[in-house]
């Protein structure tokens, strides 16, 4: 169930995607990330929950290994990974070296802003304005807030984001994603 020791060092286990996860307070942004490569990844500010013991007892309750930034914390988790870096990149880097695979998915399970699944858009739906064709390029819903995601037309960038840091794989309906 892990992909790595709670000090960050490589287990030698490969976590796969259908392992949840549940990102602390620190960590909304890789939740974001995790999701568009498959992972159920929770980020416990949109559970409502804070408090060290809370997330514990949710990562405990829903079977997920917590992510954090703080050590302590990792370290009283039943399954924890710590996570040292701030900056975003650096923390996919610290997965990927703890035996997460962080390849983009060529079917997005999860919605990027509130982690409920997606739906393929059959070829007869219409979708928004800001949305593609489904009948020329392959769109998924959120079943709980609505969104659309895409493909991006290069391979996965979206024009609408100014620094290559910030692109993600999929495009996202008409809200820049956090």
């Amino acid at each position: 169930m892990t992909g790595a020791n709670v000090d960050g060092s490589a287990s030698g286990v490969e976590a796969e995607p259908t392992e949840g996860l549940l990102l602390d307070v620190m960590l909304g942004k890789l939740s974001t990330y995790l999701r568009m490569c498959g992972y159920d990844a929770t980020y416990a500010l949109d559970r409502g929950v804070e408090g060290d013991d809370d997330l514990l007892a949710l990562a405990v309750t829903e079977g997920r290994t917590l992510v954090t930034r703080d050590e302590s914390l990792a370290a009283r988790a039943a399954a924890g990974l710590r996570i040292e870096s701030t900056d975003v990149h650096e923390q996919l880097r610290e997965l990927r070296a703890a035996g997460y695979d962080l390849s983009l998915s060529d079917r997005p399970r999860y919605c990027g802003a509130c982690n409920a699944p997606l739906e393929r858009v059959s070829w007869a739906e219409s979708t928004p304005e800001y949305a593609p064709d489904p009948g020329a390029e392959r769109v998924w819903r959120c079943r709980d807030c609505g969104q659309h995601f895409w493909r991006g037309a290069t391979g996965g960038t979206s024009p609408r984001r100014s620094k290559p840091s910030e692109r993600h794989y999929f495009e996202v309906g008409h809200r820049r994603l956090r």
